[in-house]
């Protein structure tokens, strides 16, 4: 994890397990250093299984972002996976063997209103993993790209009170009526609506897995929690979040 200091939570969740099957390492996926460095601190850095789950968000009228707020979303969002495979998949193709897990967003299918710089890192990671998995395949390396929809997290609520804090002076009144009691308004009543746990996500991912038999390649964009479609799921409040996924293997 970036901050060891904020450790305890998992630390806690994984007791019994820490210092036995379970290590926590610090790693920065904006730092190819850091990076470098923890894989390196793993025994022949070996690697058999990566997830990749860092992220951060950000939501409001594009006018009233900076260059240099975008570029940390994408800095994290979409670079930071790129260079977590620089350094793990040329060891994972030595091997030919490896899993390559991705946790993204549902947005990197289906853009939503004031999160055009979100949604964007996220179709960059849509795009780059579908690349990459035709090379994947040919070094029996299997690559899963996970899109859940709204997932109730600390990540969601600090983007909602960064929004409620955002300075609006350079939206016209229009847009930034719509920022705030449109969007805004219905934030909260979104995620209590659509809105899964980090476990209902997890629990749903494990049990395909568990079950999958990965024989050949294979395109997957099954339902969600609720058994929906993506392109059916909008904000009305009606359904259950959907989870997408995408899987590559031999």
């Amino acid at each position: 994890m970036r901050n060891l200091s904020k450790q305890d939570d998992l630390v806690k969740a994984a007791e019994g397990y820490v210092g036995t099957t379970l290590e926590v390492k610090q790693l920065d996926v904006c730092s190819e250093e850091s990076i470098r460095d923890c894989v390196n601190s793993i025994p022949d850095r070996r690697v058999d299984i990566l997830v990749s789950n860092a992220g951060v968000g950000l939501i409001g009228p594009i006018e009233c972002q900076s260059i240099e707020e975008m570029k940390t979303v994408m800095d994290t969002n979409f670079f930071g996976l790129v260079r977590l495979l620089k350094e793990i998949l040329p060891d994972m193709k030595k091997k030919k063997n490896g899993h390559i897990v991705i946790i993204s967003s549902v947005m990197g299918i289906q853009g939503i209103l004031f999160n055009d710089v979100y949604a964007a890192s996220k179709f960059a990671v849509e795009g780059f993993c579908e690349s990459l998995a035709i090379q994947a395949l040919k070094f029996k390396l299997q690559l899963s790209l996970i899109e859940p929809g709204p997932v109730i997290t600390e990540f969601e609520r600090k983007a909602f009170e960064d929004g409620m804090k955002m300075d609006l002076s350079a939206a016209d009144k229009e847009t930034a009526d719509m920022f705030t009691n449109v969007y805004l308004k219905n934030y909260k009543s979104i995620f209590q609506s659509l809105g899964q746990t980090a476990e209902d996500v997890a629990e749903v991912r494990a049990k395909r897995y568990l079950s999958a038999k990965h024989t050949e390649m294979s395109h997957q964009h099954p339902g969600g929690v609720s058994g929906i479609h993506p392109s059916s799921c909008n904000f009305s409040g009606k359904r259950n979040s959907p989870i997408t996924d995408h899987t590559w293997s031999n």
